[in-house]
């Protein structure tokens, strides 16, 4: 654990993520508060990992997305959670070389596609938000998701590239409390989610693009939600993967405005016991104390040649402190959230 601050450069203008080689192009190190990188990957076949991860959280249901190319092979993925009755659907391709997988090079632009007989996924980015559309097949019945994720004109996100070396890098861009209203069917079971219908939801996303090291382990913790005065508050916690790189990917969010934490956090869970409390501190700037108490963990194993992933990727409620940049303190409880530990061979 670090006893000291990181010093981390803001990006204000467009910059390249890559040199004409292929290799991190310094000045893209650096993070921003709305996505700037031009995510130009070239060469090195089979660790360029491009991904756009969703999730959906609300009362009733929860939906997450999945569009992914890691070289050698495209994943796309609808999975679907109605915590009342701690009910999954899933539903899950994987195609070998990624065969039609395209992602844009600039975040949070372009339409990205993946159809088959038992899946149609589709992330359409807009200026103003996001539409994610999916209609699958499932031992359930089908699965139809309408989803829009609004993008708020002034509302900040995290964008940071991570520097393992000039030759493995990761550009990765985070956002949370994106207002998120529409439809989500499973079978015969329909649900409205957004304002009026049980509560607001929000949309997270991880967008990811760089050139990975083969094996890696990593945190990623986010979570959305109000203060009973109003305030809208999210949280942004990664850890493992950015130690020693002279990065991180931690921040909060209040009502829009985005605190960067420099520091890698502590965080403490239990592999063994993943629906025991996850904590996480910010040991040397004292920027956030919080805890999630999990309900529901997806436990994910895949292994395919290669490519190997283990996940534990906890749900429930984060509670604790904030102090934002100004210096205001910001205490908040029951934000609905997820904590996971990611170890991949890939």
């Amino acid at each position: 654990m670090q006893d000291h601050p990181v010093l981390e450069r803001e990006l204000t203008e467009p910059v390249d993520l890559c040199d004409r080689r292929g290799r991190l192009n310094p000045a893209a190190t650096g993070w921003s508060r709305r996505p700037l990188h031009r995510a130009n990957l070239r060469r090195a076949f089979g660790r360029k990992k491009r991904w756009d991860y969703w999730l959906v959280a609300s009362p009733e249901v929860y939906v997450s997305l999945t569009y992914a190319d890691v070289d050698y092979l495209g994943i796309a993925s609808v999975w679907v959670w109605e915590p009342a009755t701690d009910t999954v659907t899933e539903i899950s391709r994987a195609v070998p070389f990624a065969r039609g997988f395209a992602l844009p090079d600039m975040a949070c632009t372009g339409t990205m596609v993946h159809a088959d007989r038992r899946l149609r996924l589709e992330i359409e980015e807009r200026p103003e938000a996001t539409r994610l559309h999916v209609l699958g097949r499932s031992a359930g019945g089908d699965v139809v998701v309408d989803l829009t994720v609004d993008r708020p004109a002034e509302h900040e996100t995290l964008s940071v590239v991570v520097p393992w070396s000039p030759r493995r890098f990761q550009y990765t861009s985070k956002h949370n409390t994106r207002p998120a209203r529409g439809t989500v069917t499973v079978g015969e079971r329909h649900f409205d989610v957004g304002p009026g219908a049980g509560g607001p939801a929000w949309g997270v996303l991880d967008l990811g693009r760089g050139v990975w090291p083969y094996a890696m382990r990593w945190n990623w913790a986010a979570a959305s939600g109000t203060t009973p005065d109003g305030r809208v508050v999210g949280l942004q916690f990664g850890g493992k993967w950015t130690v020693g790189t002279g990065a991180t990917e931690n921040a909060v969010c209040v009502d829009g405005r985005l605190t960067k934490i420099s520091d890698e956090l502590e965080l403490v869970y239990d592999w063994n016991h993943p629906l025991g409390p996850w904590r996480v501190r910010d040991t040397v700037g004292g920027l956030v104390d919080a805890v999630l108490t999990p309900v529901k963990d997806k436990h994910t194993r895949t292994s395919v040649g290669i490519l190997s992933m283990e996940v534990h990727q906890c749900f429930g409620t984060w509670s604790g402190r904030l102090r934002t940049a100004e210096g205001e303190e910001v205490p908040f409880e029951g934000l609905a959230g997820f904590a996971e530990e990611a170890r991949n061979r890939w």
